[in-house]
């Protein structure tokens, strides 16, 4: 069974940085896509980047396009979103996803990140 951990959310001010962490286990992921999503209050939950595990070529939603880099660590098993110049609108909990050839069969609990003005 994959399971997906998040970690790296917080409290940060408008045009600042995070960067969130996702560890996965339970299979190999050859063929998988590893994305992140966010929910902000009110929201439905929203595309954020994808990233291929095995070739590592990578897509944002126009909204992060410039601010926001995925990555992947194969040793470690972790992609992670690095978060730069961050607004109030990107207040939301992030969601780490993954499925084979699209991510979305596996989704983590969740971290909070919060911009303030």
């Amino acid at each position: 069974q994959v399971q997906l951990v998040e970690s790296g959310g917080g409290l940060v001010q408008a045009g600042g940085s995070l960067r969130l962490s996702c560890a996965a286990s339970g299979r190999t992921f050859g063929g998988y896509v590893m994305g992140w999503f966010r929910r902000a209050p009110g929201k439905e939950r929203d595309f954020v980047a994808a990233i291929n595990w095995t070739g590592g070529r990578t897509s944002y939603a126009d909204s992060v396009k410039g601010r926001f880099t995925i990555s992947r660590d194969y040793a470690k098993r972790t992609v992670y979103l690095q978060m730069n110049s961050l607004k109030p609108e990107d207040t939301a909990v992030y969601y780490c996803a993954a499925g084979y050839q699209n991510p979305g069969n596996y989704w983590g609990q969740g971290t909070q990140v919060t911009v303030s003005s």
